[in-house]
């Protein structure tokens, strides 16, 4: 095997090829875990894709007795994800492989999974939090750059992977940014252990959004990519289709109020949330007018609808030329 591909990742998780599908609200699910498994990666599903916590539950004993490979939950941890600590317990119970952390504090996680020997990887945009959930226990963190689809970071990954190499002692994963072949070894080359990758993910045979949805990741380039503050107060990327040219992507000045007053911004980020929410499933899984698809820049990089085994091969295939096959 290439030796670029064998990683501290790789050896943490005993996986073949250092990247991680990485978890997508409302589209990763356990057809596309299986999958990955199967294909020498892993994936990892957000917990909050599934509405109850009995739904999430028979979701990982599937996955316990199906993957041929690790795969892993990633947690909401703040004080607005109101299922987290159930969300929790199941994954301790179950045994997920590993956890990968958002929006919040990761210490109870962290501490609930240390003395199972579950993994905890934590979502991070700068080197201030990163130290921070070094300091906590996390096995790596995942550096999410301002190429990442969905919620992104400030730092583009040739200035964020290099500052956290340099400064913490603990793995970085870059998530953000990789389409092809060349960008992996590029995140690898900058000091990354392994990569987390999804938007090329969306279109597969094996996601069960809709066909217009896949087909907007082949049809869209990354100059269609645009960056919205409406849904939930954070900045997130979207596809720039009509009904989104037609809705304005910057929050009204009400908007803006709401999300920083004190007492209130609570409950409006719950609100804006939780209609966002709704925006997106049916945009998702159904034909709609109203068309708000989440996607990454690397969607440049797509243009077929693949098996998830497929969009492994290709992301492989300069490393399988460099070893001559």
């Amino acid at each position: 095997m290439n030796e670029q591909l064998r990683t501290p990742l790789t050896d943490m998780l005993n996986i073949d090829f250092p990247i991680i599908q990485a978890p997508m609200f409302l589209v990763s699910n356990t057809k596309m875990l299986i999958e990955a498994s199967s294909s020498g990666i892993t994936g990892c599903v957000p917990a909050l894709n599934y509405r109850t916590i009995d739904e999430f539950r028979n979701a990982m004993i599937h996955l316990k007795s199906n993957c041929s490979g690790p795969f892993g939950v990633n947690l909401i941890v703040n004080n607005f994800n109101t299922k987290m600590k159930d969300q929790l317990d199941v994954c301790v119970n179950i045994g997920v492989d590993y956890i990968i952390t958002s929006l919040g504090n990761p210490k109870s996680t962290i501490d609930a999974c240390r003395e199972k020997g579950i993994k905890v990887f934590c979502d991070v945009v700068n080197l201030e939090y990163a130290k921070k959930v070094e300091s906590l226990g996390a096995d790596a963190v995942i550096a999410v750059n301002n190429l990442a689809g969905g919620h992104l970071g400030p730092m583009s990954p040739e200035e964020l992977i290099p500052l956290l190499v340099s400064n913490c002692s603990i793995p970085v994963i870059s998530a953000g940014g990789v389409s092809n072949g060349l960008q992996l070894k590029k995140m690898l080359e900058l000091g990354a252990c392994g990569v987390s990758i999804g938007t090329p993910f969306i279109a597969t045979h094996e996601s069960h959004v809709s066909d217009d949805y896949k087909q907007a990741i082949v049809d869209y380039g990354a100059d269609d990519i645009v960056v919205t503050d409406r849904i939930s107060g954070s900045k997130c990327t979207i596809i720039n289709t009509p009904y989104v040219r037609s809705i304005g992507l910057k929050a009204n000045r009400l908007e803006k109020f709401l999300f920083k007053n004190k007492w209130l911004k609570k409950y409006f980020k719950m609100f804006r949330w939780f209609k966002g929410t709704r925006m997106f499933e049916k945009s998702a899984f159904a034909a709609t007018y109203k068309t708000v698809w989440c996607a990454g820049p690397s969607l440049e990089g797509v243009d077929s609808i693949r098996h998830v085994s497929q969009v492994v091969t290709d992301l492989l295939a300069p490393f399988m030329r460099e070893d001559g096959n």
